[in-house]
């Protein structure tokens, strides 16, 4: 099912207002009184505001495309067992312990594919209200201003992006992975980080991430050149969990031999 240019540029736009609205809803709410549960474990935090950014989203999907399925974090979405067709992926509040607790560094993320290709993805970075979209046949964009590829810097040139928790019990490699880069953060949110890496201020981001993190940063990073997989090495299964690993194309390497010695 091939999309033509204009097509997609619809989209982007139609996108846009949605996340222009959402914007102003959730900084909006994020200023009172937030209501926050919790999911598996007391750390792994829900508020009303994911749930209802979700409800809209979805049901804006809804009416634009009919037959869309939708792939998203809160449970009002779809269970597609394959990447056929118009798949869309929304995570309502990426980064909701940031949200909570920081009131920065978390995002709203969508992206569309269509059989199992890349076409747009969209993160929002809430509070500093910059949309960073696009695809492979538009170019990638921080709201109207072009980003350009990154410079392909190594692990040890750069800066690299970690799990905490992860880093902390030195899963992975992680801990090898900090020792041998110019420096390393932990964020605490797939949305900002992929941010950082698209934009050059990192070299490298890797985490355990559900599809509706890692689906529109996969978009963004691959069109500009930059290397999306597994922390093997491999494609990521767009259905299910993975450790992913969005590099330059040297740090990449870098990181995963780390991973593997």
């Amino acid at each position: 099912m091939t999309m033509s240019q204009l097509e997609i540029q619809n989209i982007d736009q139609t996108v846009l207002l949605w996340l222009d609205d959402l914007q102003k809803d959730t900084i909006s709410a994020m200023r009172h009184h937030l209501q926050v549960g919790t999911k598996h474990d007391e750390r792994d935090l829900v508020t009303n505001v994911d749930k209802a950014n979700e409800q809209k989203i979805n049901a804006l999907i809804r009416s634009f495309h009919v037959n869309a399925q939708i792939v998203s974090e809160e449970g009002f979405g779809d269970k597609p067992t394959a990447m056929n067709g118009h798949v869309w992926f929304v995570d309502p509040i990426d980064g909701t312990m940031n949200f909570v607790k920081e009131h920065t560094d978390f995002a709203i993320m969508i992206a569309l594919y269509v059989d199992n290709q890349p076409v747009l993805g969209w993160i929002l970075d809430v509070v500093d209200n910059v949309v960073y979209h696009g695809g492979p046949k538009i170019g990638v964009f921080a709201n109207q201003l072009r980003i350009q590829q990154p410079g392909d810097d190594s692990l040890a040139e750069g800066v690299v992006l970690l799990s905490g928790a992860r880093l902390l019990y030195g899963m992975f490699g992680y801990d090898q992975i900090a020792k041998a880069a110019l420096g390393y953060r932990v964020i605490g949110a797939a949305g900002p980080s992929f941010i950082r890496v698209i934009t050059g201020q990192a070299v490298g981001y890797s985490s355990k991430m559900m599809p509706w993190d890692f689906a529109a940063g996969q978009v963004l990073a691959k069109t500009l050149g930059l290397i999306v997989s597994d922390i093997d090495g491999q494609a990521l299964d767009m259905l299910s969990s993975n450790i992913v690993l969005v590099a330059t194309k040297r740090a990449h390497r870098d990181i995963v031999e780390l991973h593997k010695s």
